[in-house]
């Protein structure tokens, strides 16, 4: 019965989703207040039947309710409850469904944080995101319901993946859907912008919190799904450039240029059709990858779905929106105009100059991904594009970007100087020289010292902003350091700690792609490895029994000069329901290195072959990815966007309302 509670409420939501898009858009389009009053009881309504759906499908996994298919496909009797719930998203029914959940907690938020906002823009942002929703659980209803019986029921489940049987299941895809699916907020006030034809600073200064918060959970999602990877595939590794993983890099990299290309347009006006256009891009790339993981063209870890109807709906679905979003902009953007002017050397140059390598990075990202799909498709043969073609396109785009993520904060608008621009920023250059010098001085490579170069630069470059802001208020340093959190708003602060979180990222990248160390060495019991300056003594296997599998766990001990540094515990397991046997990494952190031990098959005489690495600074990494997302918080939760919100929405109540020009 509750599964069918579950379908019920399914068709519900998707019938509230097709009121809340049809008659909010109709009642703005005629001037019909009551029509566009429906839209936000209809998105918070659309949300609980959602919810209630959701929890009723969590139900049948706590209840091993094998009678549902999905259930049966992915739990177990023997599997933990955590990972329980976790398998509710672990299959391609389950994660549309956490899909459709996150649009419509995305559309509630709009409707309660937007009340402020002219009621003829809440209707059409509301409307658009009711009939991506429709579209979407039109898709669960007609080929992916996650509620069909099989009949009779099975006496046990195949169990969930042992790939996903981990923490990072229950954080990763929740985090993830809520940056993909954050970007239809940015999409939905874009259109809504173009069908009022207001594009101008209004709409940029309402849509930039938006699009800051769902770039700041897919930038957390991207991480948590690189920091999975890296402990619980053995390899060590952190980004494989796997099409999956570039179709979420694919929004992260538009959605940082739109962020930038928001902050112009509410600034200074410029950009408007740009930032349009790009609004549409990163959602698009969210379908884009939405179609790579559940069309079945792909085969991974990530990806769930075989059925080519699904592949079929959900590419019609992709073009339909993005053909009439983009006909739509080919209607409305010429007549807005192209807003203020700058000079070639002003900030707003250098932001324009930074989005165009973001889009052009994207779209090398996106050829790289798409090409070998398309010539399979085709029967052209079958190619593989890995990481020396990514790297060798994508690292020359961004190293001119970041140099020029230095220069921006310090630019002014309209017009800057470079001779100033130069005697202001000429110490954060040399520390960047100096330390690049260094770096090839002890042996490193030309792009090590390129990437220690770029991250300095960028952490100099921050510190000079920093240090400007305090000279400019006044009074003993100690009283300025004392009013620091003050001195500026959130939005800067939040600017500043984004930039230095990608300095820390590059610092990380770039000393552990240039400094680990690996061997694959035999060992016995007693034998020891010398690496990194470490001494690994391997002390044999075990074996123990987990709650659905079975293992031998191995005893590393890692000393350092003759002292004890850490205790390693690196396991084989072998789940039962599948039959499929899984390797977990042992890894000891620490600030400045991660000791990473990974065993592999049993050998001759009780030895067992082993992976021993030492990766310098590889946590920075994920250090960087943090301080980016809470940059971008900060940001979000600046105290201006509520104020300007509330005095520019009581200004332009009477002119949205028509629908017609200011």
């Amino acid at each position: 019965m509750t599964g069918e509670i579950g379908h019920f409420c399914l068709i519900v939501a998707l019938m509230l989703a097709l009121v809340q898009g049809v008659l909010p858009l109709a009642g703005a389009s005629r001037g019909v207040p009551a029509w566009m009053a429906v839209a936000q009881p209809a998105a918070q309504a659309q949300f609980l039947f959602i919810a209630l759906a959701f929890g009723a499908l969590a139900a049948t996994f706590l209840e091993n309710d094998f009678t549902l298919r999905v259930v049966a496909q992915h739990s177990n009797t023997a599997l933990p409850a955590p990972y329980r719930i976790a398998a509710v998203w672990g299959g391609h029914e389950g994660s549309m469904l956490l899909w459709v959940l996150m649009l419509g907690l995305w559309s509630v938020a709009v409707s309660v944080f937007s009340r402020r906002l002219p009621l003829p823009f809440v209707a059409r942002v509301l409307g658009v995101m009711g009939l991506v929703s429709a579209g979407f659980l039109g898709f669960l209803l007609a080929t992916s319901n996650p509620f069909e019986r099989l009949l009779p029921g099975a006496a046990e489940g195949r169990d969930l993946n042992p790939l996903l049987q981990d923490p990072g299941m229950v954080f990763h895809p929740p985090m993830l859907y809520m940056g993909y699916v954050g970007f239809s907020v940015a999409f939905a006030f874009a259109l809504a912008a173009l069908m009022s034809g207001r594009l101008d600073a209004t709409w940029a200064r309402w849509s930039r919190p938006w699009t800051t918060v769902a770039w700041v959970f897919l930038t957390l999602g991207i991480a948590l799904g690189s920091g999975w990877a890296y402990y619980e595939l053995g390899w060590g590794g952190w980004w494989f450039w796997d099409p999956v993983e570039n179709a979420s890099f694919l929004p992260w990299l538009v959605g940082t240029a739109l962020m930038h290309s928001l902050a112009v347009t509410e600034k200074r006006g410029a950009f408007r059709s740009w930032t349009v256009l790009l609004a549409i891009a990163a959602f698009s790339f969210s379908l884009l990858g939405t179609f790579l993981v559940r069309s079945g063209v792909l085969t991974s870890v990530h990806a769930f779905a075989t059925d080519p109807k699904r592949g079929v709906y959900i590419l019609g679905f992709m073009v339909a929106v993005i053909g009439s979003s983009l006909l739509l902009f080919a209607w409305r953007a010429p007549k807005v105009g192209l807003g203020g002017g700058f000079e070639t050397v002003s900030r707003e140059a250098m932001l324009l100059a930074n989005n165009v390598l973001l889009a052009v990075a994207a779209a090398s990202v996106m050829l790289g991904t798409l090409y070998p799909l398309l010539l399979d498709a085709l029967s052209l043969g079958k190619i593989s594009v890995g990481p020396p073609y990514f790297e060798a396109v994508f690292v020359p785009l961004m190293a001119p970007a970041v140099f020029l993520m230095g220069i921006g904060p310090l630019a002014r608008w309209r017009e800057a100087r470079l001779p100033d621009l130069a005697r202001r920023l000429r110490w954060a250059l040399l520390a960047g020289v100096l330390a690049a010098a260094v770096s090839v001085a002890a042996g490193g490579s030309v792009t090590g010292a390129l990437g220690i170069l770029l991250s300095v630069w960028v952490a100099g470059s921050t510190a000079v902003a920093l240090r400007e802001r305090l000279a400019q208020a006044g009074g003993p340093w100690r009283q300025r350091l004392a009013r620091l959190p003050r001195l500026l708003p959130r939005g800067e602060w939040g600017m500043l700690l984004a930039h230095l979180g990608v300095g820390v990222f590059i610092f990380g990248v770039t000393m552990v792609k240039t400094w680990e160390v690996e061997l694959d060495v035999r060992m016995q019991a007693g034998d020891t490895a010398a690496l990194g300056g470490h001494v690994f003594r391997f002390d044999g296997v075990g074996e123990y029994t987990g709650p659905n599998f079975v293992g031998l766990r191995g005893t590393v001990q890692v000393s350092r000069d003759g002292r004890e540094v850490a205790v390693l515990h690196p396991e084989k397991r072998l789940y039962k329901a599948q039959g499929m046997p899984m390797t977990e990494a042992a890894i000891d952190v620490g600030w400045t290195r991660d000791l990473y031990v990974s065993i592999g098959e049993a050998l001759a005489d009780d030895a067992w072959a082993l992976r021993l690495q030492v990766k310098p600074f590889i946590d920075w990494i994920w250090g960087g990815a943090l301080l980016m997302a809470l940059g971008g918080l900060l940001a979000a939760t600046d105290r201006r966007y509520r104020l300007a919100r509330r005095a520019s929405s009581a200004a332009m109540d009477g002119a949205v309302l028509t629908g017609g020009q200011p």
